[in-house]
């Protein structure tokens, strides 16, 4: 989908621009925030945010030929490497059985992720876009809707009115940059073109997903001989200068609804 007449290209300028600022990339899937907003993520941070990941399922389907057990395990390790290759404050994982997350659960998603809002003053997020088309993955798109909700009701006070008894308060999430599998309403750019080495490595240091996302698509196209470094630069890190004017890119529907105090 073409972008808007007002795409905004955001490169790297000062440093610690955004200090004192606090960001939660919230997906379903380990490997989602790397692959989305890895370089996203480490601009924001070398400008002074605070970053956190919360992660809503436990990624037991993500494996080629491994146990649900084994899945988990080697995941969770995985997980951990990578948030701390992007630096970030902590992982919470609510652990949500992967690919069975539905709407019944979705009341329950959007209150835990309101209390994580208000306890780390989260005034951005990075996620799925609730209103991104032909998303398959019910992981993906109720993450999404639980996300949305969350970030306007974390502001209200009469929403979970018993946090503010445990010196948590109601603080809305103004800043959005939401993502999507397929086409979406693209207004924002963020050149990573200076740290697409590193988000690469990042992406790596998913073996497991990786490793299953890999040889699924050798199954699927047989006839193709395709390295794994091949594999990912087609996947995930083909070069946006045509499009956006810079070498690599990472593509968002950008809302900013307000100055948070």
């Amino acid at each position: 989908m073409k972008p808007f007449e007002s795409l905004t290209v955001e490169g790297w300028g000062e440093t610690k621009l955004n200090q004192g600022r606090v960001f939660a990339a919230v997906f379903p899937h380990s490997d989602d925030l790397a692959i989305f907003a890895g370089g996203t993520v480490m601009k924001l941070i070398s400008e002074g945010y605070t970053g956190y990941f919360i992660k809503t399922t436990n990624d037991e389907m993500d494996s080629y030929e491994l146990t649900l057990a084994e899945t988990v395990f080697r995941i969770a390790k995985e997980t951990d490497d990578v948030v701390q290759a992007l630096r970030l404050e902590k992982l919470y994982s609510l652990d949500y059985k992967n690919h069975y997350l539905e709407h019944s659960q979705l009341i329950e998603i959007r209150h835990r992720l309101i209390t994580l809002f208000r306890f780390l003053r989260v005034d951005t997020i990075i996620s799925f876009d609730p209103w991104g088309h032909y998303e398959e993955n019910p992981d993906h798109y109720i993450t999404a809707q639980a996300v949305e909700a969350a970030s306007w009701m974390a502001g209200r006070q009469l929403d979970l009115p018993e946090l503010k008894d445990m010196g948590i308060f109601p603080r809305f999430v103004t800043r959005k940059y939401l993502v999507a599998r397929g086409p979406q309403l693209v207004n924002r750019i963020v050149d990573i073109t200076p740290v697409i080495k590193e988000k690469m490595e990042c992406v790596k240091l998913h073996v497991t997903p990786i490793d299953n996302m890999y040889r699924t698509y050798k199954d699927l196209h047989r006839e193709q001989k395709i390295s794994l470094d091949e594999f990912l630069e087609q996947e995930f890190f083909q070069k946006a200068n045509s499009t956006y004017g810079v070498e690599y890119a990472e593509s968002f529907h950008y809302k900013d609804e307000g100055v948070q105090a």
